[in-house]
């Protein structure tokens, strides 16, 4: 699969995601109820009908960001290889206005990125994490999904057009996480991580409101996901100076 991967057809993405309220306090009544079944599971000391509303609150403000009914998307970076320059481009969509951030995403692989049987989308996890929840809040937003995103009642080999690095590295294995930070460590790439990780996202963007800041952590994301993906078809690393931000 490796060898047919045509790199100048695939586009990179990432997303970093927040909780919707910067509270567990601010979630409307309805969503708070629904909230504190979602931390029964998170929380394996809690019984099986109670949580502790203090417990619900603390889990909601570190693993809301991860469920797309309780969280948003407050960035996506996308990157691709120019067939001619041999630059690598990234474009940012963040703010807090996640439909319009959403439909300037939908408006650009529309355009650009639209035929599964030519163009690919390649992440880290993104079968598992970022597809799913990109899906989920474009239904949620009443947003048109785009052809490339269209996966309802697909069939395993009618996504091949979604290449994720971290399935790629489980060769098989399905008992295993492995983190980007730790498979550029393996492959000797820089690592992403050297200002913030994902633990931290929910922190800069409710309580230091640097949006720019997630954005270029996102942009490093999806730099070392292209390299990572270069050195398993074992092709040449892209060089510094040939990553832009467009």
């Amino acid at each position: 699969m490796l060898e047919s991967i045509q790199i100048h057809n695939v586009l990179f993405i990432d997303l970093e995601t927040v909780s919707i309220t910067a509270h567990y306090d601010g979630l409307p009544r309805r969503l708070q109820d629904h909230w504190s079944k979602k931390a029964q599971y998170i929380d394996r000391t809690a019984s099986d009908t109670t949580i502790d509303p203090l417990t619900a609150a603390k889990l909601y403000e570190e693993k809301a960001a991860i469920y797309a009914e309780f969280g948003k998307i407050v960035c996506i970076s996308i990157g691709y290889l120019h067939r001619t320059s041999l630059e690598f481009r990234m474009k940012s969509f963040c703010g807090d206005d996640e439909k319009g951030l959403l439909q300037e995403f939908v408006d650009l692989v529309t355009r650009y990125f639209y035929d599964p049987d030519e163009h690919l989308i390649c992440g880290h996890n993104i079968r598992e994490f970022d597809i799913p929840y990109l899906c989920r809040r474009l239904v949620v937003h009443g947003l048109d999904m785009p052809n490339i995103l269209s996966l309802s009642g697909k069939k395993p080999w009618e996504t091949m057009h979604l290449i994720d690095t971290m399935q790629l590295w489980k060769f098989g294995d399905f008992k295993n996480y492995t983190s980007l930070d730790l498979l550029a460590a393996v492959l000797g790439i820089e690592t992403p991580k050297d200002d913030i990780d994902g633990s931290m996202v929910g922190q800069v963007y409710w309580q230091e409101k640097d949006l720019d800041r997630i954005a270029r952590y996102c942009e490093k994301d999806i730099v070392t996901v292209a390299q990572v993906l270069l050195r398993m078809k074992g092709a040449d690393l892209i060089p510094a100076d040939k990553v832009v931000s467009v």
